[in-house]
């Protein structure tokens, strides 16, 4: 397929996608989107669930319709030609007939627009050292439900540290946006949580069913609502020496979407209890927390807050109804009748799925998994690990599959494993290294199925074998996305997209005056599907972190596809995505 990288634009733009996952038809707007490029308007939108399989689509410039016969094979459509200064709307059509009101009305976007921010001030250390502050990790969500979606942003100081560094930190802050710019609010996490990616996880979710996404998240003493409200006793400074915060109170709080006020706080689970337990005196591994969204009673979503990985492990589930948080279940490996199976299992991250098919999601934790109600699912004898991915890697054998590296010298080094049953389908012999980086995707159509490639392990293997099916690995071991018009993912890494081929790499975009973040993870600010047809976009920081910066694809496909918000686990997928070390998010589907 020719592929018009020119056409690769970038963008703000209202969407209408709810806070709410979209797992029923909450997008009445169907996420339409005009953007100018050199050839015309590409024009795009959602296909629904609910949507019968014969539905076709006109598209109206201005009131007239321009497409000659309905649209059946793709949810888009290039408008050569057209002025800049079109507007557009969508209808469905049944039967041929056109129901009595279309999608709202909207105007082509420029091919350039920000999303502009507010940098915090910058400060210094007790000890003398002075910071400012980068544009990290995005979410998105409905936050104040008028049906387009926000984006919530964490700010991280420049002397921001890894667990294992000693030394104090700059406050981390929390900013709202509207993608015109406004700022909704900002959170003050306060001194008492120190900065680094291993520390706040944040998850923006609709959790109590009103229509408006809260902001879950591990406080403190000192933490500032959006509307100045302070937990806890806002003069303390539980900081010792060495820049840890070892001692005082710990919170799971749960904002409000609207305000960033302070809708219940509750002690966090687990507590740290003694430091040494979770694996050294210091705080490094005491400090290690990872959160989620899922679904475990298969109907609405809770808040997945854990601590540690290395060796003792805790995922708690949390409620939110009524405006109270309720803890549902724990999980402990401390208290597991074989406790030394169940440590040092976790990873940098985790994956939410529903596994064994029952319609509950359950919480792979890297090498085990979480059943719905808390008892532990499975551990297949693997250890710690710095990716993880979860999805219908094999379309030939029934279930999801489990793809992951592992950090341990000694271990696989790395697995592709049933995600039912952890029982590794096939796996590489240990290399006696930390292979750092992996990635499970369908890039490459000469390849039934998906491929799996990591860092310690030469070539593209199949995911169904994990025999060798190019000698070539890709470029990038980081991120995948959509972003052509074909079935595969492409590899996104730093600030570029590429196509994968056995040949070599195909660059179809380069970021322009944007960062990625995260260090060597080179992850972006945020990879999702947030509007018009199924294909991905992609959030970077401008480098000077004045701004975010959004980019879409308007290159042609023939393929029509729901929404991918529309699948439950590829949104709370996007809701972890900036848990530790970012994944990108995967769908319950298969590709073809």
């Amino acid at each position: 397929m020719k592929r018009f990288n020119s056409l690769s634009v970038l963008l703000a733009v209202a969407l209408t996608v709810s806070g709410v996952p979209a797992l029923a038809d909450e997008t009445p707007e169907r996420g339409l989107v005009s953007i100018r490029s050199e050839r015309g308007n590409f024009v795009s939108w959602q296909l629904l669930g609910s949507d019968a399989a014969n539905v076709a689509f006109d598209v109206y410039r201005d009131g007239v319709r321009v497409n000659r016969a309905p649209l059946t094979t793709a949810t888009s459509y290039l408008d050569g030609g057209a002025p800049a200064t079109a507007t557009y709307s969508v209808r469905p059509l049944l039967g041929g007939v056109e129901p009595a009101a279309a999608t709202r009305s909207v105007g082509t976007l420029a091919t350039s627009r920000d999303v502009p921010l507010q940098i915090p001030a910058g400060g210094t250390t007790p000890s003398g050292e002075a910071y400012t502050y980068v544009a990290n990790d995005v979410s998105v969500g409905d936050l104040d439900g008028d049906g387009e979606q926000d984006l919530v942003l964490k700010w991280d100081p420049t002397n921001a540290k890894d667990n294992s560094q000693s030394g104090y930190t700059g406050n981390v802050y929390l900013d709202a946006y509207k993608l015109n710019g406004t700022r909704l609010w900002r959170i003050d996490l306060g001194r008492n949580i120190r900065a680094g990616a291993h520390y706040t996880q944040f998850q923006v979710f609709d959790y109590d069913g009103d229509g408006r996404a809260e902001l879950a998240v591990k406080t403190a003493d000192g933490t500032r609502s959006g509307t100045g409200q302070v937990i806890g006793n806002a003069s303390a400074d539980h900081r010792n020496s060495s820049g840890y915060v070892l001692a005082g109170p710990e919170y799971l709080s749960v904002f409000r979407g609207t305000d960033g006020a302070v809708l219940d706080t509750e002690n966090y689970v687990p507590p740290r209890g003694t430091v040494s337990s979770w694996g050294d005196s210091y705080g490094n591994r005491v400090d290690r927390f990872l959160a989620g969204t899922a679904y475990v009673d298969g109907a609405r979503p809770s808040i997945v807050m854990a601590r540690g990985y290395y060796t003792r492990s805790v995922i708690s589930a949390w409620d939110f109804r009524g405006g109270q948080l309720t803890r549902r279940w724990t999980f402990d490996s401390a208290t597991q009748s074989n406790r030394a199976a169940w440590e040092g299992k976790g990873n940098h991250q985790l994956s939410v799925a529903d596994v064994d098919g029952d319609g509950r999601d359950e919480i792979v934790y890297g090498s085990m998994a979480i059943d719905d109600n808390g008892s532990g699912l499975w551990q297949n004898g693997t250890r710690h690990g710095d990716a993880l991915h979860v999805g219908d890697f094999i379309p030939s054998r029934p279930g999801l599959e489990v793809f992951k590296p592992s950090e341990s010298t000694t271990d696989l080094t790395h697995w592709m494993g049933d995600a039912r049953t952890g029982q590794i389908l096939w796996s590489a012999p240990s290399c006696g290294c930390d292979n750092g980086r992996g990635v499970a995707a369908d890039i490459w159509a000469g390849n039934p199925g998906a491929e799996a490639w990591s860092s310690s392990v030469g070539g593209l293997r199949s995911a169904t074998t994990g025999a060798q099916v190019s000698a070539r690995k890709p470029g990038s071991t980081n991120f995948v996305i959509w972003w052509d018009g074909d079935a595969q993912r492409e590899l996104l890494n730093g600030t570029t997209i590429d196509k994968y081929s056995p040949n070599g790499d195909t660059r179809l975009l380069t970021g322009s005056g944007v960062a990625s973040n995260n260090g060597t993870k080179s992850t972006p600010a945020l990879s999702a599907d947030i509007y018009g047809d199924w294909r991905e976009e992609v959030i970077w920081r401008t480098s000077d972190n004045r701004a975010l910066r959004i980019y879409s694809t308007t290159e042609p496909t023939e393929i029509r596809r729901v929404s991918l918000l529309q699948d439950r686990q590829y949104r709370v997928a996007v809701a972890f995505q900036n848990t530790a070390y970012n994944q990108p998010p995967h769908p319950s589907f298969a590709t073809p």
